[in-house]
């Protein structure tokens, strides 16, 4: 089963056209007051317990069944994140993993799971060898009080998780950083940028820009009272010379402007590519020719 379509009844009304929205937020309302503790109290007490998320009790159960998960000190898996966010729509996520990605052992799959979100999974990463480290940098919505979780499956079969509990919420509903006309004016613009030396065979750090509002459906517009669409970045591509090496399934948790930092280990002279997908159907891309040195 597609991570993203757990909810799949639910996401499917937040984002198709023949549902109003108000009629989405009403159901998506109805959701949250029927799974996820709303108190400051719940919220607090179940901080210290990972393990009692109701939600993450059933993303469990679908997702990996009863297999094993290693925590702690047993996973090979960090997770970065403010203890208390300064803004909730836009709250920096760092991925890491303690080994590199080699054909014999490497992170096939991340998911990063907001709980407490209207559509607690966020993202799902999948990485090649060629990714050189299965690390990821982003920023996030969180729309209440959560466990935030990174749960990586190993080519192996292994699962290893990391969790960190976010203070914030409003993160989904928050209005936009610039209004609707700004943002569609820029809409679908991309850049990569390379930090450091290039060097053939190394893990080399990129960051992808997207120019996107990715509007959650969830944000009312004060002066007309209508809920402006959900229209978010839906799929990621990037490849290098034609090889893949980092795909990602995403959803509206993701920031508007959506950022990745990702690494890639260049065998020689080739095109970074990345193809995005949105929920309207747009596509867009860039590249950016590398030539590595030895």
């Amino acid at each position: 089963m597609n991570a993203l379509t757990l909810f799949g009844p639910l996401r499917a009304r937040a984002t198709q056209r023949p549902l109003s929205l108000a009629a989405a937020v009403v159901l998506l309302a109805l959701f949250l007051l029927g799974t996820l503790p709303h108190t400051a109290a719940a919220q607090g007490a179940n901080a210290e317990d990972p393990d009692a998320s109701p939600v993450w009790q059933q993303l469990r159960t679908s997702l990996f069944q009863q297999r094993p998960i290693a925590t702690g000190d047993d996973s090979q898996i960090g997770l970065e994140a403010p203890v208390r966010a300064e803004d909730a729509a836009i709250v920096p996520i760092s991925v890491s993993t303690r080994f590199e990605q080699t054909p014999e052992r490497y992170v096939r799959k991340l998911w990063l799971v907001i709980d407490n979100n209207p559509s607690p999974v966020g993202a799902v990463f999948t990485f090649t060898p060629e990714s050189g480290k299965a690390d990821i940098e982003t920023r996030v919505r969180v729309d209440a009080y959560t466990h935030v979780r990174a749960i990586a499956e190993l080519n192996t079969g292994e699962l290893m998780m990391s969790t960190r509990f976010v203070k914030a919420s409003g993160g989904c509903s928050a209005p936009p950083g610039k209004d609707q006309a700004a943002a569609m004016a820029t809409l679908g613009k991309m850049r990569f940028r390379v930090d450091g030396d290039v060097r053939a065979r190394q893990p080399v750090l990129a960051q992808l820009m997207i120019s996107h509002p990715n509007n959650s459906g969830l944000v009312m517009d004060q002066l007309t009272r209508h809920f402006t669409p959900a229209h978010f970045v839906r799929r990621i591509d990037v490849s290098y010379a034609g090889k893949p090496i980092l795909t990602a399934e995403v959803d509206f948790s993701i920031s508007e402007n959506p950022n990745f930092r990702f690494y890639f280990v260049p065998e020689g002279e080739g095109e970074l590519r990345a193809e995005v997908v949105d929920t309207d159907d747009l596509r867009f891309d860039t590249a950016v020719r590398l030539q590595p040195g030895s």
